[in-house]
């Protein structure tokens, strides 16, 4: 499976750049920007450069004398965190020349964090965020649970054994602290860094007390909030935000944490075989989080979210677009069972579907309303209903 392109996700990079004069692909590092892009590129007139090699990023030292040599040419930064002033540069070409498919770039980190400026490319730049794989990309070449222990980094799911995924799982943590946060230009002690995310570990799947957080982490609660938003920023966790509504009860307004690839998470918690997984109590949380993961992939234009009264009715994903609303319960059971919390805001929110995700194959209806699936793919809102 090395190499293994998602058709869906090449046709996707296509119509993309058939219509915007340049496509940022964004993800967390190992995720397959890089795969997606040289595979792309082959059939294609283009450059490609790495970045993280000194001898690429010495020929944008100069980049309109690079840019003048190539100008007919795709030309594919890889990496682009490590130039960040090249957005400037980027406005002033596109503004000059706005044919469609000039510059593809890549880059582990989000837009803002990226662009480090206030130059804006509304308008000149389609973004794409690539995921790890997610379970339908892989599902002919892995069976659910590997997959969901191991995690979607392809590294990491395509190892030759439980502990070789978990020692490629560790490196990439460690590598993530010493090289990639620095490199974007953030002076963070890895120690306190490292120390941090094997605390959110913990917390996956709660909201976030940040007094009690900071203090279990030695952290003022500025300095906290500023790490979490360089995890975030760097698709290492999630931070769902509560859903707004006028329902006439107390709702709980804190986000709830969540670290992105379930393999990292196993990994953080010193979890390395399925069997492992299922006798810890983060069981439920995991594939929880395992479970978000896949549906916010799959609804690309709708906002996540997710309610939680006072007195403990939950959903644990609202998905809303246009005043429609979706709601996600999480269950890793193979006959799943609603919540009476679910069914109370199911009632009192009426969305158009309410969803049990769980480790099945199918779909099958538990009422009217309510029915049981098994998790969905990238790039579609055909959600199982």
């Amino acid at each position: 499976m090395h190499g293994y392109i998602p058709r869906l996700a090449h046709l996707e990079l296509k119509s993309a750049l058939s219509r915007s004069p340049a496509v940022a692909i964004l993800g967390p590092r190992q995720s397959g920007k890089s795969t997606l892009a040289k595979e792309f590129l082959k059939p294609v007139d283009s450059v490609y450069l790495d970045l993280q090699a000194r001898a690429d990023l010495s020929r944008l030292a100069e980049p309109e004398l690079f840019l003048d040599q190539h100008r007919s040419r795709l030309v594919c930064l890889d990496e682009i965190q490590r130039a960040p002033g090249f957005f400037g540069v980027l406005r002033s070409e596109i503004d000059q020349d706005r044919r469609p498919g000039r510059f593809l770039i890549l880059g582990s980190a989000s837009r803002d964090l990226i662009r480090q400026s206030n130059e804006t490319l509304a308008g000149r730049i389609a973004y794409l965020e690539l995921t790890p794989f997610l379970f339908s990309e892989v599902m002919t070449r892995s069976k659910l649970e590997p997959f969901w222990n191991r995690g979607g980094f392809p590294e990491s799911l395509l190892a030759s054994d439980d502990p070789a995924s978990a020692d490629w799982r560790r490196d990439f943590v460690q590598t993530f602290l010493e090289r990639d946060i620095p490199g974007l230009g953030f002076q963070v002690p890895a120690p306190v860094m490292g120390r941090l995310w094997r605390l959110l570990a913990h917390y996956h799947g709660q909201n976030i007390n940040y007094s009690k957080l900071a203090a279990a982490a030695d952290l003022t609660i500025p300095t906290l909030k500023k790490y979490l938003g360089l995890l975030e920023q760097t698709y290492m966790i999630r931070l769902l935000q509560p859903y707004a509504t006028n329902l006439k009860k107390r709702l709980v307004k804190a986000p709830k944490l969540y670290i992105r690839d379930s393999g990292l998470l196993h990994s953080l918690l010193d979890i390395e075989t399925y069997d492992s997984l299922l006798s810890n109590p983060i069981v439920g949380a995991s594939w929880e989080g395992l479970g978000i993961e896949h549906i916010i992939a799959a609804m690309p234009r709708w906002r996540p979210s997710y309610v939680r009264s006072s007195n403990g009715a939950e959903v644990d994903l609202v998905m809303e677009k246009g005043g429609k609303l979706q709601f996600f319960e999480f269950k890793a059971s193979r006959a799943p069972k609603a919540s009476r919390g679910f069914h109370q805001l199911v009632r009192e929110l009426n969305p158009e579907k309410a969803t049990l995700i769980a480790p099945i194959e199918g779909k099958y209806s538990l009422s009217n309303v309510i029915q049981v699936a098994g998790i969905p793919g990238r790039f579609s809102e055909a959600v199982p209903g």
